[in-house]
């Protein structure tokens, strides 16, 4: 049963992620002007790396407690770990370089950004396999 729970955990993280890079951030990006899309995003991801990162956090408590630590958990905190770095620094980052119109430092922190949700979608599809 806890396994299950952990499963789904991991699972709906993905699911945030997938939905989120391939439906949210495009539509967003398609259908609003360039100010009102900035207000958008900068309101809703916010709640993006937060809900992913409670999300992992709560999904690594039951593995810790009865598997100790294993590469599922590793992995995991890894991915939780770059949510943290993305909500509390990266993303902050960004805004400012965008605010200050430093467009090329913009543009290397918003790869960066991708790429990290890259590789954590990378990270995720190996736990659950």
């Amino acid at each position: 049963m806890i396994a299950n729970i952990v499963f789904a955990l991991v699972c709906g993280v993905l699911a945030i992620m997938l939905f989120f890079s391939f439906v949210i951030a495009p539509v967003g990006f398609k259908t609003l002007n360039e100010k009102n899309f900035r207000k958008y995003i900068r309101k809703i991801f916010p709640f993006y790396y937060s809900i992913n990162l409670s999300l992992l956090i709560l999904a690594s408590i039951p593995i810790y407690i009865y598997h100790g630590m294993s590469i599922s958990l590793v992995l995991i905190l890894i991915c939780a770990g770059l949510f943290a770095i993305s909500l509390f620094i990266l993303m902050p980052m960004i805004n400012k370089f965008k605010d200050k119109n430093k467009l090329k430092k913009f543009k290397i922190a918003h790869a960066t950004s991708v790429i990290i949700n890259f590789v954590q979608i990378l990270i995720l599809i190996i736990v659950i396999i």
